[in-house]
């Protein structure tokens, strides 16, 4: 989560503007390096570390900079440097755990354009793009869109369409997928590993649309949260063997499911009675049970035995640090 500083795009991979229909470094100075440091007693802490590192796009001329939520969970000191080398202290506005990105108001003012917001359900398969890093061309790379689809993280996450793009970046948190004309459609959010023909394996990007910031952007900005009911949470690390049987691979501590005694190896067969065979179809049947706080009925393989129990959701936020405003 703290990438040494001292890297760069190969040259052949780096953006030419010479290629594009834009102001290809009027457009990389609006993304912004970002450093966040956690405490020691947050409950991301243990996952994700203290000392935190990526990127973000500044997408309004204020400094509103958009990020990928992860970095800034229970933040309670940020930070934004320049392409020029200036640091600002930011605080956080939001983390949206729906969609995955996260907000931080610069403190003091960047002196930096914003992007314009562009439209990913507009994107085709094939489209050149352009997956921007903090520190200019030489931090930034040329990039293809190879997949728009469906994603479920291991972590209680899913989104739909998300953007895939290839050759991966190397320090993809925050990094900003650029469109044809500098717009923004997408932040960087995980590398993955892709099979290719021949059998190859190279990893990719994984980028959340921008379409899904704009119906929350409002309710982010003025109430530091969706006004929709949280969903049910039950603090699990899940995945999808070839079997196409959901595993748990781990529990988040003190969360529903570790008080609920359920273990890593557990494997989930059906929930309130319908069967599940992949993250989606899980995450799909507990999100629909109701909002958080709702009792979800599962039916559970433990070593050969299956057996039914319920587990008392929660609001994933009430377990993180709030925000702190400077």
């Amino acid at each position: 989560m703290n990438p040494s500083d001292d890297w760069r795009i190969p040259p052949q991979f780096q953006p030419d503007p010479d290629d594009l229909a834009y102001d290809l470094e009027r457009a990389l100075s609006a993304v912004v390096g970002l450093r966040a440091s956690v405490p020691e007693d947050a409950y991301t802490a243990g996952v994700l570390g203290t000392e935190r590192a990526g990127q973000g796009a500044v997408i309004r001329e204020d400094g509103l900079v958009l990020t990928i939520g992860y970095l800034i969970a229970e933040a309670e000191e940020v930070w934004l440097t320049t392409n020029d080398g200036r640091a600002v202290q930011a605080h956080v506005v939001a983390y949206d755990h729906t969609s995955g990105f996260g907000l931080v108001q610069a403190l003091s003012p960047l002196g930096v354009p914003a992007l314009m917001l562009g439209s990913s359900r507009h994107v085709q398969l094939g489209d050149p793009v352009v997956v921007a890093g903090a520190g200019g061309r030489e931090r930034s790379i040329t990039a293809r869109v190879v997949a728009q689809q469906e994603f479920a993280g291991y972590w209680e996450y899913m989104i739909d369409d998300a953007l895939f793009t290839l050759p991966a970046h190397p320090n993809w948190g925050g990094t900003a997928m650029l469109g044809a004309g500098g717009e923004l459609l997408g932040i960087g959010s995980l590398q993955l590993q892709y099979r290719a023909p021949e059998e190859r394996v190279l990893p990719l990007n994984m980028n959340v649309p921008i379409d899904l910031l704009k119906p929350i952007l409002d309710d982010l900005m003025t109430r530091g949260r969706v006004s929709d009911p949280p969903r049910p949470w039950l603090g699990l690390y899940a995945t999808q063997d070839e079997r196409e049987r959901v595993v748990l691979v781990g529990l988040a501590g003190d969360g529903p499911a570790q008080r609920a005694e359920l273990r890593a190896g557990d494997v989930v067969r059906a929930v309130a009675g319908q069967p599940v065979g992949s993250l989606a179809d899980f995450y799909r049947a507990l999100w629909n049970l109701g909002p958080a706080g709702v009792d979800v009925p599962l039916t559970m393989e433990r070593e050969g035995d299956v057996f039914d129990m319920r587990v008392g959701s929660s609001d994933r936020e009430r377990f993180l640090k709030a925000a702190r405003r400077h």
